[in-house]
């Protein structure tokens, strides 16, 4: 008989089928066998859930994982790991290693390092553009055809500067029911910023990125993604002008999806005062207004998933002065806690909400039929198991990435993961990872 498992009386949050409710999740080897309440626990080893939510696992559809290329500041394991312990069961790979994963080999290589380590399913983003260098088309079609069956592509870090080449790519990508997810930034208006374009930049003598480097491709984009009839996802929207053309796009029925991090959801051009690196990131920190207007987008639908743009880099590289450091921060251990204390505890959008926008929001996204939901008989085990009233101190030194660039280390945050389940099996227990 297959390993049996009763996860008892939690708050069962489902938005793929919409349960919000306290009830028992009964797992049988792989999968779910049963979901409801008073639940017989005979030959199952049962898990006490008072307390807690129990939730399909959460997706995070943009990560970097370094692997290959850039093993000193992240693998696919120590990724992976981190991923598992902030409640993930699946995280998409950008395709910005070395080599670059514009080709089936790599893509398919990424996707077997992720069964092998077991901790989270990993779904490479193939390169839209061959070695992300925006002169001629990836073969996305092979790589849609190949083992890794790759749906998603982007050049993140590098938006595809030239219109023709994007129509091209928005065209093409039709053809497999493919999905372009594109870094919006206008290079020469984006020019050599460093942070937002404004008053804070101005004063502290950096050069800006202004937002209307990133609003202005957001719209030719959008644009093009209606002549081709194809299918868009706007990576890390981070201005209230981009959310207003996502808005306004999917009121005229665009195929419009999109995503914001953690970090642009509760931090701003502010704290870039003291010069500190840890919050340089692209697209950059902006203002309070942008912060409140993006909150307003996740919480009415405009904004479809929260994805944490993980981006470690080592310690050497990270602390140069801030015009040397590169962009980017840690999100995947820390995004459910910063969710919960920065959009949850002040009100701005409800627990099932939240939950909705880590799982169900970002399955549909990228049609992963295997995570999100719904919880019901015969669907793939993947879950989390998490404290929404736990307090804890974020310490980079424990955390399980092999980088430290948090901007929350010594922060006190609410919410966390207690278990985490891929395919029925723990790889997070209490807290601990179990591999």
């Amino acid at each position: 008989m297959k390993n049996r498992l009763l996860l008892r009386g939690g708050r069962v949050i489902d938005p793929a089928s919409g349960r919000d409710g306290v009830a028992d999740v009964l797992v049988e080897g792989e999968a779910i066998l049963e979901v409801g309440r008073g639940l017989e626990a005979t030959k199952a080893q049962v898990v006490d859930c008072a307390g807690l939510v129990v939730c399909p696992g959460f997706i995070d559809l943009h990560a970097h994982l370094r692997e290959p290329g850039r093993e000193d500041e992240e693998t696919i394991e120590t990724g992976c790991r981190a991923a598992a312990l902030g409640g993930y069961t699946a995280v998409c790979a950008m395709p910005n290693t070395d080599p670059v994963a514009d080709d089936p080999a790599v893509c398919e290589y990424l996707a077997k390092r992720g069964r092998d380590v077991g901790l989270a399913d990993v779904y490479p983003v193939g390169a839209i553009t061959v070695g992300l260098r925006g002169e001629a088309l990836a073969e996305m079609g092979t790589m849609a055809r190949s083992v890794a069956a790759v749906n998603f592509f982007s050049d993140d870090g590098h938006g595809v500067q030239d219109a023709l080449l994007m129509r091209r790519a928005l065209e093409y990508s039709r053809i497999f029911d493919g999905v372009i997810a594109e870094h919006c930034e206008d290079a020469q208006l984006a020019g050599t910023g460093q942070m937002n374009e404004g008053e804070v930049s101005a004063l502290l003598g950096l050069a800006g990125w202004p937002a209307v480097a990133e609003e202005a491709m957001i719209a030719r984009d959008v644009l093009l993604a209606e002549l081709a009839g194809a299918r868009l996802h706007v990576l890390h929207l981070s201005t209230a002008g981009a959310v207003d053309i996502v808005r306004r796009a999917k009121a005229r029925n665009a195929r419009i999806t999109a995503e914001v991090t953690p970090h642009h959801l509760s931090l701003t051009e502010d704290l870039v005062v003291g010069y500190d690196p840890v919050y340089k990131v692209n697209p950059p920190l902006r203002t309070a207004a942008d912060v409140q207007a993006l909150r307003a987008g996740l919480a009415d639908g405009t904004i479809d998933a929260i994805a944490t743009d993980h981006a470690p880099h080592s310690t050497e590289e990270k602390e140069r002065e801030f015009e040397a450091a590169p962009f980017g921060m840690l999100g995947l251990e820390t995004a459910l806690g910063v969710a919960i204390t920065e959009l949850v505890v002040p009100g701005v959008v409800e627990l099932a909400v939240l939950v909705e926008r880590l799982t169900a929001g970002p399955a549909r996204v990228r049609h992963l039929s295997g995570h999100g939901g719904p919880l019901e008989a015969g669907r793939p085990a993947n879950l989390t198991v998490f404290d929404p009233a736990r307090e804890w101190m974020v310490d980079p030194v424990a955390m399980a990435s092999r980088s430290r660039n948090t901007p929350w280390a010594g922060e006190r945050l609410v919410g966390k993961t207690r278990h985490t389940l891929l395919r029925g099996q723990f790889t997070v227990r209490d807290g601990m990872a179990q591999r």
